[in-house]
Order: structure tokens, then C-alpha cells, then sequence
């Protein structure tokens, strides 16, 4: 018998999504909550983490029962052994993810400085100097490409096996670095933890769970602090480095008179030419003998994220979104790059007459139509995608197109750069604003929607309830739609938070949650406390921060609440990791790391109460540091 549907009211918060359900119920289309209850009850053995599959000695399983059966496996491993194997290959994946798309931003530099490309170019010549400076790369009388050609080989390299340290690693604190160094877990390079972490969790290998979660912590710091930061800082020299800006969110962004393409995925690589495409004259006018007005191209999840921190084009949704904005009826093409992309948007798509087209070479899907885009033929590419969304305005039904709602309004933009900037170019008034407690201190709330947590009621209920304690939020990845869907993006905003948070808040014209990018851009966040805790002259586990991933799901939120905490950052998430298999590893990512690396995890499903949990760090760490709670 089919499971009875539930309200679409229960599914998520916000009005946009609840409409375009109801109308996907309509028009039979299945999506990820239809796909979920089906799903349910999940494996508990999986759920618990105490599945092995890394060899055809088995798979095998391990009884929740302690005096029972199965409390090993064919080779003998048990619970913690097996746990730690897949927690560790599980941030391993999501090490990779960030990294691999931090390895692509270097082979477009690569290719803009060997002459290889037109379509690119480095907007940013003045950052490029300063990290050049940073990573000890000679600047004096020489040409702006000469540098950025061994900026390539510095990063480069911080990909292979030879270095003892990752180059960026200057940015953390010497206390932080001298304690990676005492347990041995120093990024030496992105590929080489990954690699090690796979031959560990091979058969016959690390059989020492404790042992194993301590790589895991290395792999995930080479991914913070080289890969995804790699990525973030040469998004910024390559395509320009964000400054504050306004501009929309919701289904609202839409346009039932204009050629709507929605670009999706992690990497601005694709989705900045796709943009400049639409933009070309050509193709507007192509647009226009079909009677369109124009072409829209707003943002899907973190390509979204990159095209608004530095374009300023509006988001249609977050991650739980995507198939919802198809189901309008009214968009012509998703591109896609890679990463959080859901199968089911090729099928439907079908549904509609949307094109759903694949850019990358790593991430194919069964049923789309495929471009293999490279920095020597970006732009012709995107021209012929973009032309191939206008010729699809022509088939739209206009009896099924439905756009829900109107935009909201949002700033974006703050990337450290920026903030600085707009604090005159030095930290002291940030800092002097936490040591009068105006702002008792920053939380990082990052990340998914999933659909076991009703659609963006904890990303949006924890921020609401930080603000008001003032606690600065700091906001990146899916998280930045919901945020900027309930009116928290904006300066007006300050009137929703605590009176201290409020002040500093309308002096500076800005808003209480802070946009700071895409996933990969935690980087930014990680090199912000950094500073702060350099300029403070104490480690990262000192400073009253917090981070928090409410409605996590990926390998990649594994990765970074792994280097979040390894960092000295106390983490929160909204749903347990599958771990609970495993009493030991389950200790040590609750209570254990606190000990070794000064930070854990909290586990908490409900936004007050994990406020509560991050508030009582905060004020612990301001009673540490001499400041009022």
C-alpha cells in the first residue's frame, strides 16, 4: 500500500516551495520528499555506520548487540574499526569534492597564463600579488603573468606529496600549527591525505579507530586550508574578488517575459561564461525575435552563490529548490558543473521543456545533453548553450507556468576583502566591538537543506535565534537563500537582532548575517579567524566562534565540520554523522577531540537548543579571554 503524502506545509517552511509541491502533485512529479518516504525506514546498520564493503570477503555488518552475534567481521574488524574506516573514506569524498574544484581554478590560470585562453583573465592583479607575497613568491620587477606562473606551480604543488606543510598554513596561528605538528597531522598535501586515507581504510591497514579519525582530521585540514582555499582565492583573482552589493532571492527571480537559464553546481568556471553569454547582444536579440524580453540567469545552490557574491544575479533556490524551479514550468535550461546535483532533474525536466545540460567531463548524467566546456573553448560553448535555452522559450506552455511568489531583497558580497575594507582597512573595530560585547561573537552556519528537516527551519531558526543573543552569523552555501528568503540579508534586518549586534549593525550599514559565499568559501572563514586570533595573539579555540551545519547531508559538510573542528572551531550539526555504531569514535567526535584539538561536535536537531549550545561557547571562551559573557 502507498504511504499517505504528506502536508506540503510539513515539508518546508517557505511559500515558494509549498506551492510548487503541490503543483509537482499535480503534473506527477516525483521529488526528493516523495523519494525520501519511500526510503523509509532506512537500513539501521547502515544508519549506525556498521556496514563493510571494502573488500568481497564480505559485505558485512556488525549486531547493535553487544553479547550477540556478528561482533566482527570476516577479517575480524569490529564495530570502531568499521565505523572509522567509512567516517574516514566518507571525508575523504568530501575532501575531494572541494579540492578537485580548487585543482580547476588552477588550470585556468594555468591556461590564462600560457596563452591557452581568451575567455578568461585575471581581474584581480592586485590579489594575486598579495598571495603571492603570502606563499614567499617573488613579486619585485617582474610581470603580473611571470607571478601567476609560479603561483600556479605553489599551488600546484600543494595537491602532491612533497611538501611537509600547505602553503596557506602561514594563515592559521603558530599555537594551531604547533599542536598539528605534535599530533602529526599536518596538511602536507591534498592528494596525498586522500590517497593515505584510502590505503588506511583498506583491508589489513589501520585497524585503530582513534588512529584512523586522526587522519580523517588531516585529510579534511588539507581540504580548508589548501584545496577549497586554493579555490576561493583564485575565483577571486581569475573572476574578481566580491564586494557588497544587493540583489534577489526566491522563485520570485523568474521572469514570465524573459528566457530563464539557472546555472547549478559548485564551480563559477562554466557559469561566469554562461552569463557573459547572455549577455552578449546576440543572443539577447536572438531572445527577442522569439518574444521574449530578454534572458534571466539566476543561481542554483553554489554556482549561484559564486555568479551573486561577485555578479549580483539573483537565486532562485537552494539546494531542496532545484527540482521546485523546474516544476514552474517557466525555465528553459539548467547548466550544470558538478556536485549536489540531483539525478532526478533530467527526468524532470523531461516533464517540462527544459533543457538540462552537463558541462563537465566528471560529472556526466544519463538523459542530458552534454558539452564538454574547457578554458580554450568556454565562451563558444556558452554561446551555444545559451542559444540553445532561447530556442527552447518557444516551446514553453504558458497554461503551465507558475511563479509563486515575488523577490525578496538581499546584500551579498562580504568577502573578507570587503570587510575589512568597510572597517577601515584594519580589524580594530571588529575586534573592539566583541571586547564591549556589542557582538559576543560569530557562528558560521553553513550548508544543505535535507529533507529529513523540514526545509530550512533550522538554517533560518538558529541564525534568528543567534542574532538576538548578538552573535554575528556568518553565512555561506544553501544556507545564504534561506537566510536571504526570511529578510535576514538585508541592513533592516538589524532591528531582529540584539541591541549591541543592532548598534554595530546600523553604524556600519549592514546586515546581522553576513553572505560570505559558496561552500568552498569557508576558506574565507577560516582565514578570518585566523586573523582575528593572530591579531589577539591566541590560537582559533580560543576565540568566541562557533560554526554549525543545521540541515547538513553531504561528504563535503562532513569535511568541513571535520576541519571546522580540527581548527579549534566547535561545531554543530543538525543530524548525527553514521557513527553511532561505534561508542569510541562516537566519544571522540563528541567529547574526545575537545582534548586533542580544543574543539568537538554537538549534535542537536532543534535551533533553540543548539543556540543555547553554541551561546554557552561563546561566553566560556569570552570568560577565557577576560571579556564580559
Amino acid at each position: 500500500m502507498a504511504k499517505e503524502l504528506r502536508p506540503v506545509e510539513e515539508l518546508s517552511i517557505w511559500e515558494d516551495a509549498q506551492r510548487m509541491l503541490e503543483k509537482a502533485r499535480r503534473d506527477g512529479v516525483e521529488t526528493a520528499h516523495d523519494r525520501l518516504q519511500e526510503q523509509t525506514p532506512h537500513c539501521k546498520f547502515c544508519e549506525l555506520g556498521t556496514t563493510c564493503r571494502n573488500c568481497v570477503m564480505g559485505p558485512c555488518r556488525i549486531s547493535p548487540k553487544k553479547n550477540g552475534k556478528m561482533q566482527r567481521g570476516v577479517c575480524g574488524a569490529d564495530a570502531d574499526v568499521i565505523v572509522a574506516r567509512n567516517f574516514g573514506r566518507f571525508v575523504a569524498g568530501g575532501s575531494a569534492g572541494h579540492s578537485d574544484h580548487g585543482r580547476d581554478l588552477i588550470e585556468v590560470l594555468e591556461a590564462i597564463v600560457e596563452g591557452h585562453t581568451g575567455d578568461y583573465e585575471i581581474r584581480d592583479e592586485a590579489k594575486l600579488l598579495r598571495l603571492a607575497g603570502e606563499l614567499g613568491i617573488k613579486t619585485e620587477g617582474r610581470t603580473v603573468m611571470d607571478v601567476a606562473s609560479d603561483m600556479v606551480d605553489a599551488c600546484y604543488s600543494d595537491f602532491g606529496s612533497r611538501r611537509k606543510s600547505v602553503g596557506f598554513l602561514t594563515r592559521a596561528p603558530e599555537q594551531r600549527r604547533d599542536l598539528w605538528k605534535k599530533l602529526g597531522i599536518t596538511p602536507r598535501g591534498v592528494d596525498r591525505e586522500i590517497a593515505e586515507m584510502m590505503h588506511r581504510t583498506h583491508m589489513g591497514c589501520d585497524n585503530d579507530a582513534p588512529n584512523t579519525m586522526l587522519h580523517a582530521a588531516r585529510t579534511a585540514l588539507s581540504d580548508g586550508w589548501a584545496g577549497s582555499m586554493i579555490g576561493t582565492e583564485l575565483s577571486d583573482v581569475i573572476f574578481g574578488t566580491p564586494t557588497p552589493k544587493r540583489s534577489s532571492a526566491n522563485l520570485g527571480v523568474l521572469k514570465q517575459e524573459q528566457v530563464n537559464i539557472l546555472v547549478h553546481g559548485h564551480n563559477p568556471v562554466v557559469s561566469e561564461m554562461i552569463l557573459a553569454a547572455a549577455r552578449s547582444p546576440e543572443m539577447v536579440e536572438r531572445a527577442k525575435k522569439l518574444g521574449a524580453t530578454g534572458i534571466n540567469v539566476g543561481g542554483l545552490c553554489c554556482t549561484g552563490n559564486e555568479l551573486l557574491m561577485r555578479q549580483g544575479i539573483p537565486m532562485a533556490g537552494n539546494h531542496l529548490m532545484t527540482e521546485l524551479a523546474i516544476v514552474t514550468g517557466a525555465v528553459e535550461a539548467v547548466v550544470v558543473d558538478y556536485q549536489c546535483i540531483m539525478p532526478s532533474l533530467v527526468q524532470i525536466s523531461g516533464c517540462y521543456h527544459t533543457r538540462f545540460i552537463t558541462t563537465a567531463g566528471k560529472a556526466r548524467f544519463t538523459g542530458a545533453t552534454h558539452f564538454d566546456i574547457h578554458p580554450e573553448n568556454a565562451m563558444q560553448k556558452a554561446l551555444e548553450i545559451v542559444a540553445m535555452a532561447v530556442d527552447a522559450y518557444a516551446e514553453r506552455d504558458p497554461d503551465r507556468v507558475e511563479i509563486p511568489v515575488e523577490p525578496v531583497e538581499i546584500m551579498t558580497g562580504f568577502s573578507n576583502e570587503a570587510v575589512l575594507e568597510a572597517l577601515g582597512g584594519t580589524l580594530d573595530p571588529l575586534l573592539d566591538a566583541v571586547k564591549s560585547g556589542a557582538i559576543r561573537g560569530f557562528v558560521g552556519i553553513v550548508g544543505c537543506n535535507n529533507p529529513k528537516i523540514k526545509q530550512d527551519s533550522a538554517n533560518v531558526g538558529l541564525a534568528k535565534e543567534l542574532i538576538k543573543r548578538d552573535i554575528m552569523v556568518l553565512a555561506t552555501g544553501c544556507v545564504t537563500t534561506a537566510a536571504g528568503k526570511a529578510g535576514l540579508l538585508v541592513p533592516e534586518a538589524a532591528s531582529m537582532a540584539g541591541d549591541g549586534l543592532k548598534s554595530v549593525c546600523e553604524v556600519l550599514g549592514i546586515p546581522p548575517v553576513l553572505h560570505l559565499g559558496s561552500c568552498v568559501d569557508n576558506s574565507r572563514i577560516l582565514h578570518l579567524c585566523g586573523l582575528i586570533a593572530k591579531e589577539l595573539g591566541v590560537d582559533i579555540s580560543d576565540l568566541p566562534v562557533g560554526a554549525s551545519s543545521p540541515e547538513w547531508y553531504s561528504e563535503k559538510a562532513a569535511a568541513i565540520g571535520l576541519y571546522a573542528v580540527a581548527s579549534g572551531i566547535q561545531t554543530h550539526l543538525g543530524l548525527p554523522p553514521n557513527i553511532l555504531g561505534s561508542e569510541t569514535v562516537t566519544d571522540l567526535a563528541l567529547n574526545g577531540l575537545q582534548d586533542i584539538v580544543g574543539a568537538a561536535f554537538d549534535v542537536e536537531s532543534d535551533p533553540i537548543k543548539a543556540a543555547d549550545l553554541l551561546d554557552a561557547r561563546i561566553k566560556d571562551r569570552r570568560i577565557r579571554l577576560g571579556l564580559s559573557e
